[in-house]
C-alpha cells in the first residue's frame, strides 16, 4: 500500500483487544521511525519511553482520560521532551554528531554558540514549549510507520501529565511528558469509531494555493 492508503486506513482506536500483543520487531520499527524524525538544529531534545509492563500501565491509568485504552493496548509509547535547554545538553549532541562524522569537536562551535545565546537566555517554560513541539514530528512518523505495519494506534494528549511524570520518574532524566501513543490491535466489537467514515476537511478548504 502507499503512504496515503495507509493513512486512510488508520484511525484513533477507541478500544483494544488485550489478548493481542504487538511483536517486538514491529515496536522497534515504530520507535525507529520516531528516532529518525527531523528536529530543530538536529538536537533531538526528547526521549521515547516504551511501556509494556502491565503493572506499570495500571499505575498510569490513574492519569488517563481513556483508561481502558491505556489498560488494554499492547504498549504505551510516551514522548517526553527536555524540560529546558542547557549548555551541556547542546554540547553533548554536537560532540556526538562530530564524533560520528569523523569531524573535530567544536567544528560547529559558532552555530552552537548562537543556539546557546538564544536558548540559555529564555525561561525554561519557553524552552520546554520548543522541545515539546519537536516531539510531534516524531509522533506523526511513528503513527505513519504503525499504519504501514497495520498496527492500530491512538495518539493522546488527554492525560494527567503529572501522573505520567511521577510514575515514570521523568524528572530524574530532565524530561516532561508531552503525548502518548497507544499501540496494539483494535477490539473490533467495541471500537465504535471503526465502521464510521473517515472525515477530514476537503482539500479545497484545507489548502490555500498561492501561485
Amino acid at each position: 500500500m502507499s503512504l496515503i492508503e495507509d493513512l486512510n486506513w488508520r484511525h484513533a482506536v477507541k478500544a483494544y483487544d488485550s489478548t493481542k500483543k504487538v511483536s517486538q520487531d514491529k515496536i522497534d520499527k515504530i520507535v525507529e521511525a520516531a528516532r529518525l524524525a527531523p528536529t530543530s538544529s538536529g538536537l533531538q531534545p526528547f526521549k521515547v519511553l516504551v511501556v509494556e509492563n502491565q503493572d506499570l500501565k495500571e499505575r498510569l491509568v490513574e492519569g488517563a482520560l481513556n483508561p481502558e485504552c491505556m489498560r488494554d493496548c499492547s504498549h504505551v509509547i510516551v514522548f517526553a521532551a527536555w524540560d529546558t535547554y542547557t549548555e551541556e545538553r547542546i554540547d553533548k549532541v554536537y560532540d556526538f554528531t562530530t564524533d560520528e562524522r569523523g569531524l573535530p569537536r567544536g567544528r560547529f562551535g559558532s552555530y552552537t554558540d548562537k543556539l546557546k545565546s538564544i536558548y540559555l537566555n529564555q525561561p525554561a517554560e519557553a524552552n520546554f514549549a520548543h522541545t515539546a513541539r519537536q516531539t510531534y514530528i516524531a509522533l506523526g512518523l511513528a503513527l505513519a510507520q504503525a499504519a504501514e505495519l497495520k498496527v492500530d494506534t491512538t495518539p493522546a494528549e488527554g492525560f494527567d501529565n503529572s501522573v505520567v511524570d511521577d510514575v515514570l520518574e521523568l524528572s530524574k532524566y530532565g524530561l516532561k511528558s508531552v503525548s502518548l501513543m497507544y499501540v496494539g490491535y483494535a477490539d473490533s466489537q467495541n471500537d465504535w469509531i471503526a465502521p464510521m467514515k473517515k472525515v477530514r476537511i476537503p482539500k479545497e478548504e484545507f489548502v490555500i494555493e498561492l501561485k
